[in-house]
């Protein structure tokens, strides 16, 4: 009986003691494994890029869009000056032309009537000098006046400047004599624009250039400065041109000339930039872009608008601090031209900023 008992006591400390081992793991669950916080590695922050906040007033790369166009210098529009109706055209669009080459034969009665006044104009002559030889022989033989005399002397100089500009109208519209106009370059270049078909008539009023002959040796980059860079750019400013159709290629030039005048509907100013053009590369109408170094005339910082992260209507940079550990700093944009924002709170020129992979890192270490 005893031992019944002793065992019965035995088995109901077993049961208690399990139950309290159970209450206490109850008690306190078991901790989950904590996430591991995001660490910036020194392998990643060696590919980064790694942007200088600029000084104010410093020297700074402005970006504009421009427009390659010929040189009005050396441009030739090429105007009739007779009415006609056109027999040839020998040249094409993209032509090269020599200067003094044919451009274009019109059949012209104008001219028939400049060569017709011509040789009137030559008869009335002969005939006003035949009669100051015949006044002249009468005066002196007593047979007429001095004033007979001077008359017809006087009427031989009209005749005579009259023969001079007949033909002087016919020289300059060609010299032709059977009623032909021969529009001709007065420059070497190349036909930038024609306006003239086989067959077509040319009427009196016309006021449009048949041709236009440019010299491409060298170009004009006709660039859009925007309003709020207008203090900003200089004449004389080094500039550097970039063209889609050659990516690896950097054209140089200077601003030559600033048009102090701001176009009412897209609100930019114009300013010309004189290309070199060796090689022909650069054609009239292809699009550029011009990088201008140029004064900021700022008392603001600047950053590159890329390196700027926008969240939740505020704007952060990532900071390298010197033990090159990156934080998250918010930042104030005063103003922004072009690809430039000049910062007036969160930075100081010299900091430097990442410049790559920002979003990424920004998202990583703002919480």
């Amino acid at each position: 009986m005893q031992t019944q008992l002793k065992k019965l006591s035995m088995l109901t400390l077993s049961i208690l003691t399990t139950a309290l081992i159970l209450q206490g793991c109850a008690e306190h669950p078991k901790e989950q494994p904590k996430e591991d916080k995001f660490v910036l590695t020194d392998s990643l922050l060696n590919r980064l890029l790694i942007d200088t906040v600029k000084d104010p007033n410093s020297e700074t790369d402005l970006s504009f869009s421009a427009k390659i166009a010929p040189n009005e210098e050396t441009t030739a529009r090429i105007f009739p000056m007779v009415s006609g109706n056109v027999r040839s055209v020998p040249v094409k669009l993209g032509d090269h032309v020599s200067k003094g080459q044919v451009l274009a034969t019109l059949g012209s009665p104008e001219m028939a009537s400049f060569d017709k006044d011509a040789i009137s104009s030559s008869a009335e002559l002969n005939n006003a000098k035949r009669n100051v030889k015949l006044a002249q022989d009468m005066y002196n033989s007593g047979l007429s006046s001095a004033r007979e005399l001077e008359e017809a002397k006087n009427d031989f100089l009209v005749k005579q400047a009259e023969d001079r500009r007949s033909r002087a109208v016919l020289n300059l519209n060609g010299g032709s004599t059977n009623g032909s106009y021969t529009l001709k370059t007065p420059i070497s270049g190349f036909v930038i624009e024609k306006n003239i078909n086989n067959n077509m008539t040319i009427r009196p009023d016309n006021n449009q250039s048949l041709f236009t002959v440019a010299d491409l040796s060298n170009v004009w980059g006709i660039v859009n400065i925007y309003e709020s860079d207008i203090s900003s750019i200089q004449q004389g400013d080094p500039v550097k041109i970039s063209i889609l159709s050659y990516p690896d290629k950097v054209f140089t030039g200077k601003i030559d000339k600033i048009y102090n005048v701001l176009d009412p509907d897209s609100k930019v100013m114009n300013a010309r930039v004189v290309i070199p053009n060796p090689g022909l590369l650069l054609k009239p109408g292809m699009m550029a872009t011009v990088q201008i170094a140029a004064k900021t005339n700022s008392d603001l910082p600047s950053v590159n608008v890329n390196t700027i992260v926008f969240d939740e209507n505020k704007n952060y940079v990532l900071v390298l601090d010197k033990v090159k550990k990156v934080r998250v700093q918010e930042v104030t944009i005063e103003r922004q031209s072009g690809d430039t924002a000049y910062i007036s709170t969160g930075l100081k020129a010299g900091d430097r900023i990442v410049a790559s992979k920002t979003v990424f890192l920004y998202q990583s270490l703002k919480d």
